[in-house]
C-alpha cells in the first residue's frame, strides 16, 4: 500500500523548536488513525503522539507539554509541533498511519520512511 511521508526534520539546539508533517493520501473516502514514533540506534522504537479517528489524542509522558499533534482540515495530514527541545528527543522520526475506513489501493497505509531529528547542546 502507499506509504506516508515524512518532513521537516533537522539539526537544532537545545531549546529550539522543529515542526514535522506526515502526509498520507487525500482520496475522500480514506480515514486514519496516525501516530508518530522515534528510533534511536539501540534502542526501542517508541511511541510519542496519536490522533484517531474520533479526534481522540495521546502523548507519551516523555513529551507531554513540549510536543503537540495536530491535522489539517482533511485529517490527511499530520503535525508535530516540537518545542523546548532536548538533547533525548534526537532520533528519527517515523509516521504511522492505520487505515480504518476506505479502499485499500487508494488510502495509505504502514509506516513511512523517517525524518531525521538531531539536538545538540
Amino acid at each position: 500500500q502507499m506509504q506516508p511521508v515524512e518532513s521537516g526534520g533537522g539539526s537544532v539546539e537545545v531549546g529550539w523548536s522543529l515542526r514535522l508533517s506526515c502526509e498520507a493520501s487525500r482520496y475522500a473516502s480514506c480515514r486514519y488513525d496516525m501516530s508518530w514514533y522515534r528510533q534511536v540506534p539501540g534502542k526501542e522504537r517508541e511511541f510519542v503522539s496519536k490522533i484517531d479517528t474520533e479526534d481522540i489524542i495521546t502523548y507519551a509522558d516523555a513529551v507531554k507539554g513540549r510536543f503537540t499533534v495536530s491535522q489539517d482540515s482533511a485529517k490527511n495530514t499530520l503535525y508535530l509541533q516540537m518545542n523546548d527541545l532536548q538533547f533525548e528527543d534526537t532520533g528519527i522520526y517515523y509516521c504511522k498511519v492505520e487505515r480504518k475506513a476506505g479502499n485499500i489501493d487508494q488510502c495509505t497505509n504502514g509506516w513511512g520512511q523517517g525524518t531525521q531529528v538531531t539536538v545538540s547542546s
